[in-house]
């Protein structure tokens, strides 16, 4: 693959509101996907003043206002690393995965999982529900959350690899083969 490899300098991410973030960063907002800081300004709500992020949801154009204080809770954080992308591949070409759990409990931890912000977790719900489509037919909402899933992977390992989205499709696909399961299309989930 002919992905430049990027390393990126991480400063810790806490929730104290000390600035981890600078406009032009491009970030990660859990569940909604890749973004860039366009903004850091205040505002005054009563008495106090307040310090936010701008952000512009790279997927939907989507501006969302992140307050300092609340970075750490909502999960805001930098795009993966190199580390961490050869975890998410070694995870995916791995044997393990699937639930047995019934479907109310599966769509919740995998909703759960899906809200930690964590590439990692995102990518354990794209492969169990994988394993579980091999299996039976996913409902409507399982083929929702494994379309988003995917979507998240995709666009987060592309921008931290600095390469097109259909070589990561192309790495993914060749990395879940390992195990048997088929990586799916664009649009193939839709209902």
């Amino acid at each position: 693959m002919s992905c430049v490899s990027r390393q990126w300098a991480v400063p810790s991410m806490s929730s104290n509101g000390n600035g981890d973030f600078h406009i032009g960063d491009r970030v990660v907002y859990p569940n909604h996907g890749v973004g860039i800081i366009e903004q850091i300004g205040s505002r005054t709500l009563g008495t106090q003043a307040e310090r936010y992020y701008l952000l512009n949801i790279k997927s939907s154009n989507l501006k969302v206002t992140v307050p300092f204080h609340s970075v750490g809770a909502v999960g805001l954080r930098r795009v993966v690393r190199n580390g961490e992308i050869k975890k998410i591949l070694d995870f995916l070409s791995d044997g393990e995965g699937g639930s047995d759990a019934d479907w109310k409990d599966r769509f919740k931890e995998n909703s759960d999982r899906m809200r930690t912000g964590s590439l990692l977790e995102v990518a354990a719900v794209l492969k169990n529900l994988l394993v579980l489509k091999e299996s039976k037919s996913l409902s409507f909402r399982e083929k929702k959350m494994l379309e988003r899933a995917r979507y998240l992977l995709v666009s987060e390992l592309a921008l931290a690899r600095n390469c097109e989205e259909s070589q990561v499709e192309i790495l993914l696909a060749e990395t879940l083969a390992k195990t048997n399961l088929r990586f799916p299309e664009p649009g193939e989930l839709e209902a």
